[in-house]
This record gives C-alpha cells, sequence and structure tokens, in this order.
C-alpha cells in the first residue's frame, strides 16, 4: 500500500509541473473533452451507480445517504454540465494581483499561482470526483482523489471517463488520480502528505471523517467539521417569504451541509409566524423539535433536548426555538454555529446589518435560503468543499481559492545598500 500510495503522489508531482504550465486555452479544452466523455460514459457510470446503490441499501444506508449517492442521467448530464461551466470560466492563474513599485525603482507583482497537488477525500457523493477534478486542474493543479467505499464503483466510472478526455486534449493521465483502493490506509498515507507530494488536503463527508483529517493531517486542510445552519426568523420578517424560505432551505435537500438545521424565531411575532411555520414543515414531513413556547402551539412538536441544537440532522428533522430578539438570536448562534451558513429574514435593514456585520460565519445571508451555500449557486462553477476555518480559503472553494501566488520583481541592475 504506502509502495502503490507514494507511486501515485510521484505522478501527481509530476503531472503539477506541467499543468502549472498549461495555457489557458489547453486547460479549457480538456475539461470540454472530459464534459464529453462524461456524457458518452453516461450507461457505464449509471451501471456503477446502481451497484453501488444496491449494496448501500443491503447495508440499511439511511435516505439522505441513499440520495446523495444515487445518479441518473439528469445527475450525470448535471456533472458534465458543472465540468463545463469551469471550463468557461476565467484562468485563475497568471493573474497580477498586486503591482506596485519602490522608491528603488523595484516592480512588484504578486502573481496567483497553483497550489500543486491536491488530495481529495470524500465519501459517499459520486459527483465530487468530476467537481474536484475539474477544479483542481483549472487552477494548474494535480488531483489525487480518494473515494469512499460505497462510491467507489460509481467514482471510478467517472475518474476513467474524466481522464479518458484530459488524455484527449494531450493532457498528463496522472492529472487526475483515483487512489486504487478501498483501504482506509490509503488515507492515512493521504494526511501525511505522500512524502512531501500533497500541498492541501480537501474532506467532503461525515463529521468522523472530517474530524480525523483535520486532527491528522500534516498538511494544511480546506474543510468544515459540519453544517449547523440557522435561520432567523425576526419580528420585521414577511410571513410568506419567510415560511417559503424556510421550507426550502429545510426540504429542497435534507442531506446537504446548507440545509438549516435549527429555526430561531423573535419572541416579538411569535403569535403571528410560530405555528404557521411549525405547521407548514409538519405538514411537509419534517419531525418538528422545539422548546416549551413552541411545543405550546402544536402537540406534534416533540421536546428539544440541548443536544438538539448542537445536532446537524442531514435529515428531515428541525430544531425551533423561541429568541428574545436579535440579540439573543446572536447569542445562541455564536454558542451552537459551526460557522457554515447562517440567515436572517427580515424587512429591517439595520437589524439585517447587524446580523450579516456579527455573525462569524462563512456565509451569511439576508432573505435567501440557506440551501444557497454553493459554490455554483455563488458562480464558481461548482466546488472542491466549503470551509469554515479564516485562513486563505472560506466558504466555497472554487478555482480562485485553489490558487496560491508569488513576487515577481522586475530590476534594472538594483543591489541592496
Amino acid at each position: 500500500m504506502a509502495a502503490t500510495m507514494a507511486a501515485v503522489g510521484r505522478k501527481a508531482r509530476a503531472a503539477a509541473r506541467t499543468l502549472a504550465l498549461t495555457p489557458a486555452p489547453l486547460k479549457a479544452a480538456a475539461l470540454d473533452k472530459a464534459a464529453d466523455a462524461i456524457l458518452a460514459a453516461t450507461p457505464a457510470i449509471l451501471a456503477a451507480n446502481a451497484a453501488d446503490m444496491e449494496e448501500a441499501r443491503a447495508n440499511g444506508q439511511t435516505p439522505a445517504f441513499l440520495d446523495r449517492l444515487q445518479l441518473n442521467e439528469a445527475r450525470v448530464a448535471g456533472i458534465a454540465e458543472a465540468v463545463r461551466s469551469v471550463a468557461q470560466l476565467p484562468d485563475p492563474v497568471g493573474r497580477v494581483l498586486a503591482r506596485f513599485e519602490r522608491p528603488n525603482g523595484l516592480l512588484i507583482e504578486r502573481v496567483a499561482t497553483p497550489l500543486g497537488v491536491i488530495g481529495v477525500i470524500f465519501e459517499s457523493r459520486p459527483n465530487v470526483t468530476a467537481d474536484a477534478a475539474a477544479l483542481c486542474l483549472k487552477a494548474g493543479n494535480a488531483a489525487i482523489l480518494r473515494a469512499g467505499s460505497d462510491s467507489f464503483r460509481s467514482a471510478s466510472a467517472i475518474a476513467a471517463a474524466f481522464t479518458e478526455g484530459l488524455v484527449a486534449a494531450g493532457l498528463p493521465a496522472d492529472s487526475v488520480q483515483l487512489v486504487p483502493t478501498k483501504d482506509r490506509a490509503a488515507v492515512g498515507l493521504m494526511l501525511g502528505g505522500l512524502d512531501g507530494a500533497i500541498d492541501v488536503i480537501v474532506p467532503r463527508g461525515g463529521k468522523s471523517l472530517v474530524a480525523r483529517v483535520q486532527k491528522e493531517a500534516r498538511v494544511p486542510v480546506f474543510a468544515h467539521l459540519e453544517g449547523l445552519c440557522h435561520i432567523f426568523v425576526h419580528e420585521a420578517a414577511d410571513l410568506a417569504m419567510a415560511k417559503s424560505i424556510v421550507l426550502n432551505a429545510k426540504m429542497r435537500r435534507t442531506g446537504v451541509c446548507g440545509a438549516v438545521e435549527t429555526l430561531l424565531v423573535d419572541k416579538a411575532c411569535v403569535a403571528s409566524h410560530l405555528a404557521p411555520l411549525v405547521t407548514m414543515l409538519i405538514e411537509a414531513g419534517c419531525e418538528v423539535r422545539g422548546d416549551g413556547a413552541t411545543q405550546a402551539i402544536d402537540p406534534r412538536v416533540k421536546p428539544a433536548s440541548e443536544e438538539d441544537w448542537r445536532t446537524e440532522y442531514l435529515e428531515a428533522i428541525i430544531s425551533v426555538r423561541v429568541v428574545d430578539g436579535l440579540d439573543a438570536a446572536l447569542d445562541h448562534i455564536a454558542t451552537y454555529s459551526s460557522h457554515h451558513t447562517d440567515a436572517i429574514i427580515t424587512a429591517d435593514e439595520a437589524s439585517a446589518a447587524r446580523f450579516l456585520a456579527e455573525v462569524d460565519s462563512a456565509i451569511v445571508l439576508h432573505n435567501a435560503s440557506t440551501q444557497f451555500a454553493d459554490g455554483g449557486e455563488f458562480g464558481f462553477g461548482a466546488e472542491i468543499g466549503i470551509a469554515t476555518g479564516r485562513m486563505h480559503a472560506r466558504g466555497p472553494v472554487g478555482v480562485e481559492q485553489l490558487t496560491s501566488f508569488n513576487y515577481r520583481i522586475h530590476g534594472r541592475g538594483q543591489t541592496r545598500p
């Protein structure tokens, strides 16, 4: 295993040197060919996914898990379209981020450069295979992808098609490598950096995976531990808007990290807003766990425990709490938030401005669903993940976040006194 992974790392480093110098038109053409190859391989990808789905059902996986894993023709077409959209993005490499001249005549430029080799460790979402590969390649990086055992067949089929497209365009086959084993030891080797071959690790998966990566990685990590997202319905919230946003944020896709998990309702609008919101959620098939005030308005509401305020459900369950105004909402979010995505619904601009300024999360919204926490929705084409740390990359990690920079200094013979 160690020898296999070391070879993967060496090949990725060699490919990264080529990709760093690959012209933007060639990278875009290669991604278009990769998208074409994914579409052409739809039958093979769906056959592989059917086998993954059969095994997942036999293992008793949850509906939310199965939804993340499942592919169909529309989803495969969406994967290809996401790759194509990344191809059409402006090239992030070579951008002059700053340019200034010193009194001694030195001209200094800060220029965007690739990160190098990016290791992506993911679990059940097979679309991550193509999203991560496309974003890494667009930013001039080689990618080492480690799929979870549950999505291994699907990821392998997608990766094979993607690589076929790259080779057809003249790029190295090793630009994107899927770790060729389900052995968990491969994860540990990647976290160790593969003898310096890996520059950044990005985990995409459950809390246990991300926690392990953050604890054991010896290279920088772009990640979020969980998406414990909140919506605060302020006293000045329009009820119809609040109902529409909350329903979408919880029930559009319950298994995504941008799904709202806790609903906070302002005490000042409880009489008009709480019952309609709770009724709507329950009738949509969502289990509601609430505090005393929430339980009092509907007998179907289950009591919320302290643990509920700290739980990322990733299924049709939501915790609801009545809070005494904006300050109390901010306090609750500061106590329980995972710093991923939080939203306020209000017509009061001053309250919205405070919320946006004071909530320390990677993504903060006013009058919009938390499910917009997605690189595609930001215009990034796709995302390799969402980072909640405060260094380098924060929020959806797209092509610009997958670059570093260096300083390029132009002189005319200057020497330092």
